[in-house]
């Protein structure tokens, strides 16, 4: 709505760059991993300075592609330390929270457009024991976060609409980190902002500026042929 539009406009010329006090996360995704080397390719990035790993779970209804379930976020634990990020781009995310805390999930994200009652899935994935995320997509205003921002841990703001791997990151979703930033540092909320989508170095610096502070990456890290150098680099 033209408010919205106005209101993010209004916060960007107060102040062109945030400097975040919070460290920068890397979140390799392992969407753009090799899936004959799963395992290999997760201690990879963990052994390269990534302290997430991204797991994007699809369901084919909420987006077009079907990826992983639980037993392939089981598996994974076996051989790796790393806080294990898990995305459910899913319908109905209410029936798939305790299958994946058993798993391994450290936190567990779903979208808000994907379920008709989001405190509820929030005060279930605390009550599996991890901590919770919200996701928006490009399209949804941040004001849907209103009534369960002082409930979450972290907010996913996708800077690509979800679904597919190696899109180009959408622009003028800056504006928005830097909203979503202002209400949290003026609500003096302890919440991270996640950004997803088109990350690379140049769009890493303008996120970062913006307010985000986890990074995920797929296809520019996995594609790099120095992976710890690309880490390194989304942190500036």
């Amino acid at each position: 709505m033209a408010h919205e539009h106005e209101y993010e406009e209004e916060i960007m010329e107060e102040e062109e760059h945030i400097h975040i006090e919070r460290p920068t996360i890397v979140a390799p995704s392992i969407l753009s991993a090799d899936f004959a080397n799963l395992g290999a390719e997760v201690r990879r990035v963990e052994e390269a300075g990534a302290e997430y790993i991204h797991i994007d779970v699809m369901d084919g209804t909420f987006v077009p592609n079907i990826t992983m379930g639980a037993c392939v976020v089981e598996s994974l634990r076996k051989v790796s330390k790393a806080v294990f990020d898990v995305h459910l781009m899913v319908e109905h995310p209410e029936t798939h929270i305790e299958s994946f805390a058993r798993a391994g999930a450290d936190i567990i994200t779903f979208h808000v457009e994907a379920t008709r009652h989001a405190h509820r899935v929030i005060q279930q994935i605390k009550a599996a024991g991890c901590r919770a995320g919200i996701a928006l997509n490009p399209g949804t205003s941040i004001y849907t976060l209103e009534e369960l921002i002082d409930d979450v841990d972290m907010v996913l703001l996708m800077t690509v609409n979800p679904g597919f791997g190696g899109q180009k990151f959408i622009e003028n979703t800056l504006g928005k980190i830097h909203a979503l930033y202002h209400t949290i540092e003026g609500n003096e909320l302890d919440v991270d902002i996640e950004v997803d989508g088109g990350i690379n170095a140049e769009t890493a610096e303008s996120v970062r500026s913006a307010g985000a502070n986890v990074l995920v990456a797929g296809s520019y890290i996995y594609g790099a042929a120095d992976v710890s150098a690309a880490i390194a680099s989304l942190r500036g």
